[in-house]
């Protein structure tokens, strides 16, 4: 019986059995409408209290990737037993795309078009294909991750394919509960280093750094232009503070506000502010086409949204960052940085290493404190 988990600080949840499987694309507000009916015929199949899980990719024109489960449970994290985390098949070879060479072309590229056009801010990406010596447990991946990783949102999401969602983001898009909702955007990043006066070092220069304050900006103040209209109170700080995880340093803002209509549901409010700068850029649209232009591969569901939402309106979405598509033998890994006029492409094709260690120790690689985490008996361009 398929089965999904996404974990929260605030409100976990645990999703069994498959009612009904929803592929709407989110675009235009379809996907609200055939959710909305959804609940109706679980209901009517006798399911009190319908809630959907999954993800919803990066464009959100195509499918998305949502379940009304049969049966689910809302719980506290700390409720939630872990298997200790057990052993994944060697890494026999693993291929970044774009390379490494690509992915700096990419950025210098960008930087140039900032100066004919009124982009500010692009975030690109790279995805690393890994290949193992036998087929991946999703379940062994999950307890990994989240041993090594015990903050932030956890998830677990089975795809219609057959393959499974792993991963733990740091960042929250959008929590609706009642009338109140809160978003948590991080842009900004360094990576932890690994004695104590170092990586405090890295933690206080990120949060001087003009290039990522900037950066940082574009995020919070296109949130602020789409949240308050909404609201009649927007809790925006004018300054971020520092977001750590194992692998990375991150500018963090925590906003939160009251709804005007309390009738918008999570889903509404996290399609209305997704895609953000922190996983598009600046302003959005042209961002978007830049991406287009220089990315050797479609996003799916990674730099989407992953979570929950129930019929009355209430759920938590969190950004499809730290995360992996396991299947069979194969897991595809994805991690991106955002570019400004002043990115250097090294430090970015950096950022993506540190980015991209989450789940190289998840399955077990040897990450080095520089250069690139490269995992033991690769074969073919490490990432």
């Amino acid at each position: 019986m398929a089965s999904s988990l996404f974990l929260s600080p605030h409100k976990s949840v645990r999703a069994d059995g498959i009612f009904e499987r929803i592929g709407t694309p989110a675009l235009g507000g379809h996907l609200q409408r055939a959710l909305a009916q959804a609940f109706e015929r679980a209901r009517a199949a006798g399911i009190a209290d319908p809630i959907a899980i999954g993800a919803i990719p990066f464009d959100i024109a195509q499918p998305s990737e949502l379940v009304v489960p049969l049966a689910s449970d809302i719980f506290e994290r700390a409720a939630h037993t872990r298997p200790g985390p057990g052993t994944m098949p060697p890494i026999l070879s693993s291929t970044s795309i774009p390379g490494e060479d690509r992915f700096k072309q990419g950025v210098r590229q960008a930087i140039a078009n900032f100066g004919l056009s009124d982009i500010r801010k692009a975030v690109l990406s790279r995805v690393l294909e890994v290949e193992l010596a036998g087929d991946a447990d999703a379940g062994e991946l999950f307890a990994s991750l989240a041993a090594q990783n015990p903050t932030g949102y956890q998830f677990r999401v089975s795809l219609a394919d057959g393959a499974e969602l792993v991963g733990v983001s740091p960042e929250l898009l959008l929590r609706k509960e009642g009338g109140r909702i809160v978003s948590n955007p991080l842009a900004g990043s360094a990576r932890r280093q690994p004695d104590g006066d170092s990586d405090a070092a890295a933690g206080g220069a990120l949060l001087q750094s003009a290039k990522d304050l900037r950066e940082h900006r574009f995020v919070t103040d296109e949130i602020r232009r789409l949240l308050a209209p909404l609201c009649t109170e927007l809790d925006v700080p004018e300054q971020p503070s520092l977001l750590s995880t194992n692998a990375m340093w991150h500018l963090s803002t925590r906003i939160e506000g009251t709804l005007r209509d309390p009738s918008l549901t999570a889903l509404d409010l996290a399609c209305h502010l997704h895609p953000t700068p922190a996983v598009c850029g600046y302003p959005t649209r042209q961002a978007r086409k830049l991406i287009d232009l220089v990315e050797p591969f479609e996003r799916g569901l990674f730099a989407g949204i992953v979570g929950w939402c129930d019929a009355h309106g209430n759920g938590e979405w969190a950004v499809t960052i730290r995360c992996g598509r396991v299947q069979g033998n194969t897991i595809r890994l994805f991690a991106g940085a955002g570019i400004v006029a002043d990115s250097c492409p090294d430090a970015e094709w950096a950022e993506t290493q540190g980015k991209l260690g989450t789940m190289l120790r998840a399955l077990g690689a040897r990450a080095p404190a520089t250069g690139e985490p490269r995992p033991q008996g690769t074969t073919a361009e490490a990432a």
